[in-house]
């Protein structure tokens, strides 16, 4: 049991290492296609309509959702949310309990 309790928790870590892995990734693509696109931009008209902020804009919310997923940034449902309303729960049940 001890053994399956070890490669489990190995697997389980294996995984949130490869998503930490892509956030990352993506956050240096990212980085590194706006200030390619803000270049572009500048060399065509020297910031008259700013249009590369569309794309960083658009990619940015993306990549915000993804690191809210990657490291349980989640303001409404955070990790013990579940656990705190299973309790409330309970409680609440416990005490109608005896009321009855």
């Amino acid at each position: 049991m001890g053994d399956m309790d070890k490669e489990n928790k190995y697997l389980k870590a294996k995984e949130k290492v490869e998503e930490i892995k892509k956030f990352y990734t993506s956050l240096v693509s990212y980085v590194i296609v706006i200030s390619l696109l803000a270049a572009i931009n500048y060399y065509l008209d020297q910031w008259r309509y700013m249009w590369f902020l569309w794309a960083a804009f658009g990619w940015g919310i993306g990549l915000i959702f993804q690191a809210a997923k990657t490291f349980g940034l989640n303001p409404f449902f955070g990790r013990d949310w579940e656990e705190r309303k299973i309790k409330e729960f309970m409680k609440k049940d416990d005490n109608r309990d005896r009321w009855e």
